[in-house]
């Protein structure tokens, strides 16, 4: 796990309407370890992880996307609810911007 889980897990409890404490109540964690976990310093255990997706009610792709390959398809569904909300104009500084990325990609991860 690393630094966007957690801050996938601070998203989703937020959107539950939850403080720190009351997501921590409800998982049966400490607040402490839940923000560490937040905060990327801690990775939860397998049995951890399932009772924090259980508690959120979501699936566990959410929270791991970038870690596990078969899970690309959540990361497409939140570019697309993303761009989803753009205007016109921005949709296509959007793709403006994405092309330049992948013009580049050789040189920004060093193939």
């Amino acid at each position: 796990m690393d630094f966007l889980f957690g801050q996938r897990l601070r998203e989703q409890r937020k959107a539950n309407g939850w403080t720190l404490e009351q997501f921590a109540e409800r998982a049966g964690l400490s607040a402490n370890y839940v923000g560490d976990l937040e905060r990327g310093k801690k990775s939860p255990s397998l049995e951890t992880f399932c009772r924090i997706v259980e508690v959120l009610g979501i699936s566990a792709d959410v929270l791991i996307r970038d870690s596990v390959p078969s899970a690309s398809y959540v990361a497409d569904d939140e570019l697309n609810r993303k761009l989803s909300l753009l205007t016109p104009k921005q949709k296509k500084a959007a793709v403006d911007i994405l092309n330049a990325y992948m013009d580049n990609l050789p040189y920004i991860i060093g193939e």
